[in-house]
């Protein structure tokens, strides 16, 4: 009986790091070393990603019981999760950038969720591309400011106008004076 429970345990702790997660990154480590997998977790902790290796088993009771379909198919060999605390791209960025210069890659995302949703390695990957949560507000705020730069220029041209032209009927009245 003692191991049913840990399974149980196991289950509740996957469901409940699912569920907090922004983002998880379902991938396979085939391959890598111990001392490359350190260095990975190491990278990703920097950024609020924890990563976790679970039985699949446990992973699609987990799924099921959080009401996120269609992650069976993804589910086989060994499966690494890593959980994004931070933002929803932040694990996806740093997987990517962490093996961008390796030319055989020995941790080859399978799928991730995201907002509860099954997306699968192209998904991940387009997470992985979108600009962080800075430069997404910095955009967002030049989109916001150009508009208000341009009212801003044309009422500083017309009051400029209005000047000059208050300042020629001035001349032109002292000249006939």
């Amino acid at each position: 009986m003692p191991i049913r429970s840990e399974k149980e345990m196991s289950v509740a702790q996957v469901r409940e790091a699912i569920k907090n997660a922004k983002s998880v990154v379902l991938a396979d480590n085939k391959g890598m070393t111990v001392a490359q997998v350190t260095r990975l977790r190491k990278e990703l902790r920097e950024v609020g990603v924890d990563l976790k290796v679970a039985k699949n088993t446990l992973i699609r009771i987990a799924a099921r019981d959080l009401g996120i379909e269609g992650l069976d198919e993804y589910l086989h060999g060994t499966t690494n999760l890593a959980f994004s605390h931070a933002d929803e791209a932040s694990g996806a960025k740093k997987i990517r950038d962490f093996f961008a210069k390796d030319k055989d890659p020995k941790f080859v995302v399978k799928a991730g969720v995201l907002e509860g949703k099954v997306i699968d390695a192209r998904g991940v990957n387009s997470l992985a591309d979108l600009p962080s949560r800075e430069v997404l507000l910095a955009q967002v705020l030049a989109g916001i400011q150009a508009p208000l730069a341009g009212v801003v220029g044309v009422l500083n041209g017309l009051l400029a106008s209005f000047a000059y032209a208050v300042e020629a009927r001035i001349k032109q009245v002292e000249a006939e004076a």
